[in-house]
């Protein structure tokens, strides 16, 4: 085959632009550390690049998402402990005005002290995050989700909360609604709750009561009628009598799976109601107990019936702020072992990315060193051969 004398030239030309543009890259590698840096480069190990950087970026934002939420359970669960004080604040001045000693004026000073208590339980329930967002607004969370009027309380927040991701299939509640944890406490002691009749003009009181066989039990409303003073009989909500027998105070009187204790004398006609339990808020109870010691018009039994019950039902409301307590708590750590896996799966993906993209440092300066000397190589040929000519053989 005849090569003619320009095709020399032409193609040590195209080798010194090949070692040149192999030389550049090998440069580019060692300057920046990465051997990919074009999908031109290595199209599937590109591709396998950015999947990792999806995924890692993922793993990033749930760590973030977790410490967002973290903290706000944490102010939630400080929100918590302080409400907690003042309800059992509240409970040691109920059993302060549990005592038929007390004067008028003795009551006004508890109730003066339950009306603070009160203000600063609402205060509680408003607390914010740094962002002024209401712990306790759920999804409606720049509203202020209580509004106090008098010793009345309302609730304008949302029912539901936010779901934080903090993992590819995990997410958790980031806060409590504020009707969850103040407004719907189960009433009495959470089966059923006991109340004096407004006529009683005897000096009997009924307490709080308990659950004996739950299976038992019928949720309906029961009224314990004296028959005279020492013999009563129970009838439900239809007028049916479920039960009946002779009085003694401070005798239990039981029926249907519960069990009530009645003390003190009643007179015949007097009434007592026992009633299937639905919830009341932690600020009715601290309000009712407010109205029942400057109450004027009760006597004494059924001052002592109300502050009792008023009392069951504010150590139901502390053990309710326990468990929602305990379940922030619960979420906190859920959050911890989630961002120590994602902190765990990120140094993976890291080292996956790095040993996919990054350069051997060793290998590319012998590369270059290699590449440098072949390109100084072919330049001398190039030189060699351009002064090549037939007249420099002519004399």
């Amino acid at each position: 085959m005849t090569i003619s004398t320009i095709g020399f030239p032409t193609d040590a030309l195209e080798q010194m632009e090949a070692l040149d543009t192999a030389l550049a890259k090998t440069q580019s590698e060692l300057s920046t550390g990465l051997q990919i840096q074009t999908a031109a480069d290595n199209p599937a190990g590109m591709a396998q690049v950015n999947q990792l950087n999806v995924e890692l970026s993922a793993s990033q934002q749930y760590v973030t998402n977790g410490n967002a939420a973290s903290t706000n359970l944490k102010l939630e669960e400080q929100a918590l402990t302080d409400g907690t004080n003042i309800l059992q604040s509240a409970q040691d001045l109920a059993v302060q005005a549990n005592n038929s000693a007390l004067t008028a004026s003795e009551r006004q000073d508890i109730a003066t002290q339950l009306t603070q208590l009160l203000q600063q339980l609402v205060g509680v329930s408003n607390s914010t995050d740094s962002n002024g967002n209401y712990l306790f607004g759920g999804y409606a969370n720049t509203t202020q989700p209580f509004a106090q009027s008098g010793n009345s309380v309302i609730y304008s927040g949302a029912s539901g909360v936010n779901q934080i991701q903090i993992g590819s299939d995990q997410s958790v509640s980031a806060g409590d609604t504020g009707s969850s944890v103040f407004m719907n406490v189960p009433a009495g002691n959470g089966t059923f709750t006991t109340a004096a009749g407004s006529a009683n003009t005897g000096t009997a009181s009924i307490d709080a009561g308990t659950v004996t066989n739950p299976s038992a039990w019928v949720p309906d409303t029961y009224t314990i009628s004296f028959t005279s003073p020492t013999q009563y009989q129970i009838t439900n909500s239809g007028g049916t009598v479920v039960s009946s027998g002779a009085y003694t105070s401070g005798s239990a009187i039981a029926f249907d799976g519960v069990q009530v204790t009645v003390t003190g004398a009643p007179v015949t006609g007097d009434q007592f109601t026992v009633a299937a339990a639905g919830t009341a808020s932690v600020f009715s109870t601290l309000s009712a107990l407010v109205s029942t010691l400057t109450s004027t018009t009760l006597n004494s039994a059924q001052l002592t019936t109300q502050v009792g019950t008023a009392l069951q039902q504010l150590q139901g409301a502390v053990a309710h702020m326990g468990d929602v307590q305990a379940s922030v708590g619960s979420r906190v750590d859920v959050i911890t072992s989630a961002q120590s896996s994602a902190q765990t799966q990120q140094t993976n993906l890291q080292s996956s990315v790095s040993s996919l993209q990054d350069v051997d440092y060793a290998a590319a300066v012998t590369q270059l060193n290699t590449e440098e000397v072949s390109l100084q190589a072919a330049q001398e040929s190039y030189a060699s051969l351009a002064k090549l000519s037939l007249f420099n053989y002519l004399s």
